[in-house]
This record gives structure tokens, C-alpha cells and sequence, in this order.
């Protein structure tokens, strides 16, 4: 298994000085932020994205993400454009020696949280969801704002946006990504690049809007639609762990064995009640994963590509974006490098 580490760029605080000095990380996760969804990524700027990278002894291990244009979600007719437009971002990344592109098919807003700074007992801060909070929210008329989606649209694109979700299903959802996948993964695996989808975070519905990417079932269904070692997933711990019924280790190991696997994001999260939880530290006991037995089945599964910690406290007075700082995502490799350790030298594997 390769450690990476998210890297939001040059303004990043969060420096590539900083992330090399963290024992055994050997790739950075991270994207060109300038460029609107749905346009092409210059070669020119992809490259200098990767020689930044490379001055300190890292690799360009992940494109997180590459963002999929609401139309093509949508399934209107100016889709071909941006599938069009999509390629040839592939075809870039893959003749620059960029082997894994995570993305997502979330409708107009990515990860959602209600608050960011929930207190812990131990002075940190962390990321908090509560469904009755959302239901009560009004994303147009009201002052909730998130990173992640906040700055994506202004109030009247989302009002826009809504509206021509209102007759989108769950079904045409499935079906927009399969015309998504079944035009782009032919041309990832011409330029070796594995398309690794994210699981919805949560993975259910938000404002209403169809969530498809929730569980075993729909991660079956998605690597099922084209037949390719470049159709596979990013299995992130927390997003679908937030749901009792996501066994995480069963689903690590049953598609890590099928090759499947491409990316893995490992962290813990503790389950407040139904459609509530909280993030936290790694460590196993401190939330409601077995940090443990999900690294071990992803090690027994035969999976080598790269996993990172995530997301992390705010810790020791860090200030910077919630959820990316530095210490509680070191303290998160740490815990990593240990168990790896302890499952690959000392028989842990049965």
C-alpha cells in the first residue's frame, strides 16, 4: 500500500515541505482548482503541477478529482461536450504518468456537513452531520454554506440546479452515469488511467436530491457497467461507514480481491443516531469502525495502490480548512504506518 496525502496547491498552508517530512509518505492527492467543471486540463498545467510535486521527492499519485459537469449528471443533450472535454483531461493525465483519477456523481453539492467546528471533549474541533438540521435548512433562502459546494454556485445557479433535479430519479441517475462510463472508461484504458469513484458523503439523500454511489449493492451495480480493470472505486471508510449496514470490511476485502479497489480513504467516524455521526480519530475505539480489521482486509485482499488518512481533527491550535490540516492527518498516517507494520511483519494477515 503507497501512503498519500491530500494537497490543496500552492496556497495550500499545509506545505509539501511539511507533508515529505511525514515518515513513509510517498504521493500527494490533488487537482488543478482554477479550471470550471467540465472544461479540459491544459497538459501545460497538469505538468506543472507534477514537477511542483516532484521537487520534493513526492509523486503525483491521485487526481482528486476530476469534477463531472452537472449536465452530464443531468443528462441533457450539451453532455457530449463535456464528456468530450472530460477525455481529453484522461488522455492528458495518462500520457503525464498519472495512473488514478478519483471523482464523483454527487448532484450539485459534495460532501455535506452541518457544522465544522463541532467541540470534543479534548479541546480539538471536528466535522459533524445532522440530518434534522439539513431537512430544516434552506440552501437558497437561507445563510447555510459549506466548503466544498458553497463557492461552486451562487444562489441562483442552485435554485436553477434544484429545479431541474425535481424530475431527475435515482433510475436516471444510474442511467447518465452509465452513458458517463461507458463513453470515458474505453479511453482510460487505452491511457492506463484507473477511474476510481467516491461513495456519496453521507450516502443518502441531501435537499431531496438522488444519491446513488451508497452501499455494496450500488458499488456492485457501478463496477458492473462496463467491465474494465479502469472502472473501479474509491472506497472511503467514513462515507460509507456512517451507515451500520455498510460492513466496511466486508466490502474493503470483496472488492479488493476483485481488483476493484483503486483508492482507499481511511478514516474513522462515531455514529450519533440515525443519519448522525461526527468524525474522529483513527483509532478504533474512538468512533464506530474497526480501523483494524478494514486495513487488514484491504492487505489480505491483495490491495497495493494508494491509501491516505482523509480527513482530520483541528488539533493543537491549527487553524486552516476544517478537516485538511496537517496534525491529525500526520497523527493519521502514523497510525497507518503502524498497523501496515504490525499486519505485514508480525502475522496478523489470518
Amino acid at each position: 500500500m503507497k501512503l498519500s496525502f491530500r494537497w490543496y496547491g500552492e496556497n495550500d498552508p499545509v506545505t509539501l515541505e511539511k507533508i515529505r517530512q511525514i515518515p513513509n509518505v510517498q504521493g500527494i492527492v490533488s487537482a488543478i482548482y482554477d479550471i470550471p467543471a467540465g472544461e479540459t486540463w491544459p497538459k501545460d498545467k497538469i505538468l506543472k503541477l507534477k514537477n511542483s510535486i516532484e521537487k520534493y521527492n513526492l509523486k503525483l499519485m491521485v487526481i482528486e478529482s476530476v469534477p463531472v459537469h452537472e449536465d452530464i449528471k443531468l443528462g441533457l443533450p450539451t453532455r457530449d461536450r463535456y464528456i468530450k472535454n472530460y477525455i481529453d483531461t484522461i488522455k492528458n493525465l495518462g500520457e503525464l504518468g498519472i495512473r488514478t483519477v478519483c471523482y464523483n456523481f454527487m448532484p450539485i453539492f459534495d460532501w455535506v456537513r452541518t457544522t465544522l467546528y463541532k467541540p470534543m471533549e479534548d479541546g480539538s474541533t471536528t466535522l459533524a452531520y445532522d440530518h434534522a438540521e439539513i431537512s430544516s435548512s434552506d440552501p437558497i433562502n437561507g445563510d447555510f454554506d459549506l466548503p466544498g459546494w458553497g463557492a461552486m454556485y451562487s444562489k441562483e445557479e442552485i435554485k436553477k440546479l434544484l429545479k431541474q433535479y425535481q424530475n431527475v430519479s435515482e433510475e436516471d441517475m444510474w442511467k447518465h452515469l452509465a452513458y458517463f462510463l461507458e463513453n470515458i472508461i474505453p479511453v482510460a484504458e487505452g491511457y492506463d488511467v484507473k477511474m476510481a469513484i467516491h461513495p456519496d458523503d453521507p450516502p443518502w439523500s441531501v435537499f431531496d436530491l438522488p444519491r446513488i454511489i451508497t452501499n455494496k449493492q450500488s458499488l456492485e451495480r457501478l463496477v458492473n457497467i462496463v467491465d474494465s480493470p479502469c472502472n473501479g472505486l474509491t472506497i472511503c471508510t467514513g462515507s460509507l461507514g456512517v451507515l451500520p449496514e455498510n460492513d466496511m470490511k466486508d466490502i474493503v476485502k470483496y472488492f479488493g480481491e476483485r481488483g476493484k479497489l483503486h483508492f482507499l480513504h481511511f478514516r474513522n467516524v462515531k455514529r450519533n443516531g440515525e443519519y448522525s455521526f461526527e468524525e474522529t480519530a483513527h483509532l478504533s475505539k474512538l468512533g464506530s469502525l474497526n480501523m483494524v480489521e478494514i486495513l487488514k482486509a484491504a492487505v489480505q485482499s491483495g490491495f497495493d495502490g494508494p491509501v491516505r488518512p482523509d480527513h482530520g481533527r483541528m488539533i493543537w491550535g491549527e487553524k486552516g480548512n476544517p478537516g485538511y490540516g496537517l496534525y491529525d492527518r500526520a497523527l493519521g498516517c502514523s497510525y497507518i504506518n503502524g498497523l501496515l507494520e504490525a499486519i505485514n511483519h508480525y502475522e496478523l494477515k489470518t
